[in-house]
């Protein structure tokens, strides 16, 4: 249906209803506007068109389509529902979707929230996918606003002040030492942790030294650092296998309390904040949205909206 120039939805909407009704008085009622502005409607079609689309019925009661009027009627009603369609909301579908949704994360939240996420993921949406993927933060801004990365979760230090954020949980830290380890359960004094060998985890700078090696410095202290590893995930074996101490995240140590002690470490040490941020094109969509619930719920918070700009907390391993 070729449509003239000038023709609007309000336009369009008069036609369908004067077609419906036949009357004049009964579309104006349909459409909840005035009988002479349904008449003003009408003329205005009739303009445009070049013709009357409608005359009066023989009776007197209301009006009859002419056959141009008919003829318009099949188009007008698919221009309508196309109209109406792309109007209705989008609906996610977690049972039946197959959507991938990538989250970009270190191991450290990746130890903490990955299996309680997937595990929540797959009992609504067993055909749902997640990939995660260690950021890249050079390239981590293009990635969002391409909705390549559906959510980030780290510190706030490597977010972009645009994204959308909320925080997800802060953790201190604590020292770890196997089972049955030499030094017993006493409590972890200052000049045994640093006469002690450790194990640091260091992804980037000098491996064998991290911001418990500065803590240190700072009150004129060092320790004796044995190894080091870039993995959080390899940390816990080998400490249980091995008489060195570790010192990482709560959260993630207590997942391996079956095998290790932890102590609290005899300095102070910053906390860990950890937040997920995602960009603002993917904050109302259906989809989005559920999937961040869920994470939520894995981090051990309420189902409820809270989101804020960027922080600027957090810290490495050490």
């Amino acid at each position: 249906m070729k449509l003239p120039s000038g023709i609007g939805m309000d336009l369009l909407l008069a036609l369908d209803a004067l077609l419906v009704e036949q009357n004049i008085t009964h579309a104006a009622l349909r459409l909840g506007i005035s009988q002479p502005a349904m008449s003003a409607r009408l003329m205005r079609l009739r303009q445009l068109f070049g013709e009357r689309l409608f005359v009066a019925a023989p009776n007197g009661r209301g009006i009859l389509p002419t056959p141009r009027a008919l003829a318009l009627r099949p188009g007008l009603q698919r221009v309508l529902s196309g109209i109406s369609t792309l109007l209705e909301p989008v609906v996610f579908e977690p049972g039946t979707s197959q959507r991938t949704f990538v989250i970009a994360l270190h191991e450290n939240p990746a130890l903490v929230l990955g299996a309680d996420l997937v595990n929540r993921i797959r009992e609504q949406a067993p055909q749902v996918r997640l990939r995660f993927a260690l950021p890249d933060l050079d390239d981590l801004p293009r990635q969002m606003e391409h909705s390549e990365i559906d959510v980030f979760i780290g510190p706030g230090d490597a977010a972009e002040p645009g994204w959308v954020g909320r925080k997800l949980f802060a953790d201190d830290f604590v020292t770890a030492q196997r089972k049955g380890h030499p030094r017993g359960l006493r409590k972890l004094e200052l000049p045994a942790f640093c006469a002690a060998p450790h194990l640091l985890v260091s992804a980037e700078g000098d491996p064998f030294s991290g911001f418990v090696d500065h803590a240190l410095a700072r009150l004129g202290h060092s320790r004796q650092v044995a190894m080091s590893v870039q993995s959080y995930a390899m940390a816990p074996p080998l400490v249980a296998g091995t008489d060195l101490l570790c010192t990482l995240p709560r959260r993630l140590l207590q997942r391996f309390a079956s095998s290790l002690d932890l102590f609290e470490p005899p300095l102070a040490l910053p906390h860990l904040s950890i937040h997920a941020y995602w960009h603002p094109c993917h904050h109302e969509d259906a989809a989005s949205v559920w999937f961040r619930e869920n994470l939520f719920q894995a981090a051990g918070l309420e189902n409820l909206p809270g989101a804020s700009s960027p922080g600027r907390d957090g810290h490495a391993a050490g």
